[in-house]
């Protein structure tokens, strides 16, 4: 099959639901992006939009929806911890996705080295300083500088795929 095989009304990037369709088919990592409020209180939100930009500077990207009510709380306070999600995690994204409330209930965490919350047990743990922000639709590119890093090699990560979470269920090796 080519793509002039396929329909173009199939393909309509205009079309919100055939947009979120065809790219729910990239896999993404899951990352919870935490601070603290006003008053010192941990925030958070889950992303699955999260890259790595730049080497040198350390730079990496997250694309925070522009409704969110806990961004603009983490874009005040000007630095954030990404926290890369484990397999077992799947309970932290249910409660940092969640609308409202104290978020952090029940969620186990730790002030890192600029005493923003590390998530127990995260995959790997990101610190950053809110370098720039760029209009991008209905999202906001949020462009990080790396002030810190901590890693565990012992965990698996937790996937986003088609509208659900899933685990790796292959060891790694060669393609």
């Amino acid at each position: 099959m080519t793509i002039s095989d396929l329909a173009p009304a199939a393909l309509n990037p205009q079309d919100p639901h055939t947009f979120r369709r065809v790219l729910s088919h990239f896999a993404s990592g899951v990352v919870a992006v935490t601070s603290t409020g006003p008053t010192g209180e941990p925030v958070g939100l889950i992303a699955t939009s999260f890259t790595s930009v730049s080497l040198d500077p350390p730079l990496v990207a997250f694309y925070p929806q522009k409704t969110s009510t806990t961004w603009p709380l983490i874009r005040t306070r000007g630095a954030y911890c990404v926290n890369i999600l484990g397999a077992a995690q799947r309970d932290v994204c249910g409660k940092l996705a969640a609308k409202g409330g104290d978020k952090f209930t029940e969620v186990a965490w730790e002030p890192d080295d600029w005493g923003l919350p590390a998530i127990e047990g995260a995959l790997a743990r990101i610190s950053c300083a809110l370098d720039e922000v760029h209009d991008a639709g209905d999202h906001e590119i949020a462009l990080g500088r790396v002030r810190g890093l901590h890693m565990t090699d012992d965990v698996d990560p937790i996937l986003f795929f088609q509208g659900g979470f899933r685990r790796i269920t292959e060891p790694a090796g060669e393609l």
